[in-house]
């Protein structure tokens, strides 16, 4: 694969937050993810938990570029929140980290992936103001299924599917 163009989103809801949040942007900084270099990182926003978790949460989205193909970078994102004690019993539970891969380009266009285990872009991307806001602060024109931006999925939102409590400020990294 060429060099191809990642939206990650991180979110936090247990223990040290932005820390964990900024110790997952320095490992990806770090080169922990073998091809794949951090770019930039978004502001944080604190969200409502979606499910059965009570804990608010911290979300931010970083921009990589990778030489990995989707399903070789899923396996380096899970790795990572492993080793950030992320263990996954249960949809929607409480974690340390979490990491979703949102989008991914290459030569300005959304690459489409459909398989048991990765789908491309996120299908809850639309939906989620959680991802949507950071992801339209770093790239408001980003059209991650070919149509609509990321700034244009944002504002189309309805209220009762917003779940931003805060927004951070400066960026997470």
């Amino acid at each position: 694969m060429t060099s191809a163009l990642a939206y990650v989103g991180l979110g936090s809801n247990l223990g040290e937050r932005l820390d964990t949040l900024r110790g997952a942007a320095e490992a990806l900084r770090a080169g922990v993810i073998a091809g794949t270099e951090l770019l930039r990182c978004s502001p944080v926003f604190e969200t409502r938990p979606l499910g059965p978790s009570l804990h608010p949460f911290l979300n931010a989205v970083v921009e990589l570029r990778t030489t990995l193909a989707p399903a070789e970078l899923l396996t380096g994102l899970l790795a990572l929140e492993a080793r950030h004690g992320r263990t996954r019993r249960e949809r929607w539970e409480a974690r340390t980290l979490d990491l979703d891969l949102l989008v991914m380009t290459e030569d300005g266009r959304s690459l489409q992936v459909d398989s048991e285990r990765l789908v491309l872009p996120h299908p809850e991307l639309a939906r989620r103001d959680f991802v949507l806001a950071p992801l339209a602060a770093l790239r408001p024109d980003l059209r991650p299924r070919g149509g609509a931006t990321a700034a244009e999925l944002l504002a189309a939102l309805a209220p009762e599917a917003r779940t931003i409590l805060a927004h951070g400020g400066p960026p997470l990294c």
